[in-house]
C-alpha cells in the first residue's frame, strides 16, 4: 500500500474562490464601468440620485418610482441627507407559483372572478436606506421638499460661510 502526498497551495484555492465569486456576481449583475454605481443601486434597493449646486443651495433629486410621500422619511443634518422608505407589493396576499407549477384553484366565493396567481415578479419592494454625504454644509431648517411623479426634490440652502463669495486679489507689479 502506497500513500500519495498532494501538496496542500493555499494561494492557488484562494485564486479558485475568488473566480467562483467573481463567476457568482457576474451572473446577478454585468457590471461595465460606466453602469457599476446604476446596477449596484438597483441590487441593494437604494435610490439613483443627482446632486446639483449653485452658490446659495444644494438641489438633491432622487428617483422613487412606486412611492407615496407617506411612505418616505426624510432627515436632513448639515453634513448629510438621509432617505428611508418601504415599497409594499400589492401582491402579498396572491400565491406565488413557480413556472413549472400550476397554481392551484383556491375556494373562491365568487365562482366567476377566480383569484389572481402572480407567475412572476421582477418589481423590487422592501424597505431601504440611504445617506448622502454633502459636499458643503446646509441649513437643515430651511431645506424645501418636493414629490412629483416619483422623483423626491430637494433644495438645500448653502450655510452663509460657504457660499461662495468673490474676493478682489491685488497684484503688485
Amino acid at each position: 500500500m502506497s500513500i500519495s502526498f498532494v501538496r496542500w497551495q493555499p494561494w492557488q484555492e484562494m485564486e479558485t474562490v475568488r473566480r467562483q465569486l467573481d463567476h457568482l456576481f457576474e451572473e446577478m449583475a454585468p457590471l461595465t464601468r460606466d453602469s457599476l454605481s446604476t446596477t449596484v443601486n438597483r441590487a441593494v434597493r437604494v435610490p439613483a440620485i443627482e446632486l446639483l449646486a449653485t452658490d446659495n443651495a444644494l438641489t438633491l433629486r432622487a428617483e422613487l418610482p412606486g412611492l407615496e410621500a407617506s411612505d418616505l422619511d426624510i432627515q436632513v443634518t448639515r453634513e448629510a441627507v438621509s432617505i428611508k422608505g418601504i415599497k409594499q407589493s400589492p401582491f402579498a396576499s396572491i400565491p406565488t407559483v413557480t413556472s413549472d407549477a400550476k397554481p392551484e384553484t383556491p375556494v373562491v366565493e365568487n365562482a366567476e372572478t377566480p383569484a389572481p396567481h402572480l407567475y412572476r415578479s421582477e418589481f423590487r419592494y422592501g424597505a431601504f436606506h440611504r445617506v448622502i454625504e454633502l459636499p458643503v454644509e446646509v441649513d437643515p431648517d430651511q431645506v424645501v421638499a418636493d414629490f412629483k411623479q416619483g422623483i423626491l426634490t430637494l433644495t438645500l440652502p448653502k450655510l452663509h460661510h460657504d457660499r461662495h463669495r468673490a474676493v478682489k486679489v491685488a497684484l503688485e507689479g
